[in-house]
């Protein structure tokens, strides 16, 4: 029992470092991301959310956006103190004040858009980042329903943080019109005849991370006639909770292409894509960092069945040293992606752990048992249940097949054999009856000698 309590304690001995090891790799990876991810936001900007038009119609005769005159107001009264107390210093009362708007909203009735997104992937860290370049192609449609002609003023808004524009260009039937940006905002102007539509195109490059998306209108709006056409290289599309999926999509050749066509929508969530993300080694090595004392506990669990089932004696010490063994994987592995790509630091790291691990227990076992029965083992709970990490979502069902396997395995190992003699417990003796009418049939079996 004691040998038992001294393995014990030396799988949570183990198990404590691996969580002290974990959190250092979360710390480095995780809190550190956000650092990081405002590194890569200022460098090549952040995600990227474009928002629609807006037009305003006004009387081109009107003053425009200049707001009525106050009428003149004969000497200045006192202020009107709060509860009529002069001692109260709060903020005087004033009276309310009146802006009067200018101009009716346009209508935009139609939206076409060709965009492109071309994925590059960078690291910072222990984070690989997606970033990407936009080509943003549109044509907006908008009328003037008024029986007169007005004066047309468009506002397109645009990334006010990290944003950058090449090529920004605003033109009508070939033409380029000028455009005024300031505080976010693109404002062009035009005239449109009465009863009249004119169609605008919008052209420019960007570049942002993570995520693209097209808010199709301003809150929960109508939207008319509206195309949006996306082209990728690259297939692994995602698209964000709450957002449109496409009305059609396919793969073509190494990219993706989706189409969003409406002819009348009322919507409020937006059209977004999320770039496919590489896998990072910070976290991966920080789940497998917490996964590993489970791990642990299979290979002592299996290890210390099959010893016992070939009567060969294993010491508290070599449980320590197998567990030391298994924290170099881990250990090694953490600071090797720092340097070296997943796969060969995720190859070499288990290499050398199995190495210490067969290379000692030789010593003691044999180098048949050692290359068996613990090498095997060890390639089991330790190489391959980490692998499965590599698969998102998989470690899950691994680790109960692995489960499973195990102990079928140990079951049929163990079937045949004593548990008594497995664990070193003294048989008792055999049963001797002084009045054999009064003893059990297998207790005068046992009694009576052998003919």
């Amino acid at each position: 029992m004691k040998r038992f309590f001294a393995i014990l304690v030396i799988w949570l001995g183990a198990a404590t470092a691996w969580m002290v090891l974990g959190s250092t790799l979360l710390v480095r990876s995780g809190e550190v991301s956000t650092a990081l991810r405002d590194e890569v936001n200022q460098l090549w900007g952040a995600p990227i959310e474009q928002r629609p038009p807006e037009g305003t119609l006004s009387d081109p005769d009107s003053a425009g956006t200049t707001a009525a005159a106050a009428p003149s107001a004969p000497e200045p009264s006192p202020p009107a103190y709060r509860n009529g107390d002069p001692s109260d210093t709060r903020v005087p009362t004033s009276p309310a004040t009146s802006v009067v708007a200018l101009g009716t909203p346009a209508r935009l009735s139609g939206s076409k858009l060709d965009v492109r997104l071309a994925l590059e992937h960078r690291q910072k860290g222990l984070i690989w980042f997606p970033t990407y370049t936009v080509d943003f192609a549109a044509d907006y449609r908008f009328e003037n329903p008024e029986k007169g002609a007005r004066e047309l003023s468009v506002t397109i808004p645009l990334q006010e943080t990290n944003a950058l524009y090449e090529g920004f260009e605003v033109s009508s039937a070939g033409k380029p019109l000028r455009v005024d940006v300031n505080q976010g905002r693109a404002v062009f102007k035009d005239t449109l005849a009465a009863g009249a539509s004119k169609t605008y195109s919008v052209k420019y490059r960007s570049r942002g991370t993570e995520r693209w998306s097209y808010h199709l209108t301003a809150g929960t709006g109508r939207v008319d006639g509206f195309e949006l056409n996306l082209d990728t290289d690259f297939t692994d599309v995602n698209f964000p909770s709450g957002t449109v999926s496409p009305s059609a999509h396919e793969v073509q050749g190494g990219g993706w292409h989706g189409t969003w066509k409406f002819s009348s929508l009322v919507a409020s969530t937006p059209i977004g894509v999320e770039l496919p993300q590489l896998l990072n080694p910070g976290p991966l090595a920080s789940r497998i960092t917490f996964f590993a004392p489970l791990s642990l506990l299979f290979f002592f669990f299996v290890v210390a069945i099959l010893a016992a089932a070939q009567k060969r004696e294993l010491h508290p010490l070599h449980y320590f040293f197998f567990s030391c063994a298994f924290f170099a994987f881990h250990l090694l592995f953490a600071y090797m992606v720092d340097h070296v790509s997943v796969g060969p630091a995720f190859a070499i790291s288990a290499a050398v752990s199995v190495f210490l691990v067969v290379s000692y227990a030789r010593l003691f076992v044999g180098y048949k048992f050692a290359f068996r029965e613990m090498g095997l083992s060890q390639l089991m709970y330790l190489v391959l249940f980490s692998f499965t990490f590599f698969f998102d979502g998989y470690t899950g069902l691994s680790v109960t097949i692995g489960a499973i396997v195990t102990l079928f395995l140990v079951m049929q190992i163990t079937g045949r054999k004593s548990w008594s003699e497995l664990l070193g417990e003294k048989q008792p003796p055999a049963a001797h009856c002084a009045v054999p009418y009064r003893c059990g049939v297998a207790a005068l079996e046992r009694a009576e000698p052998a003919e």
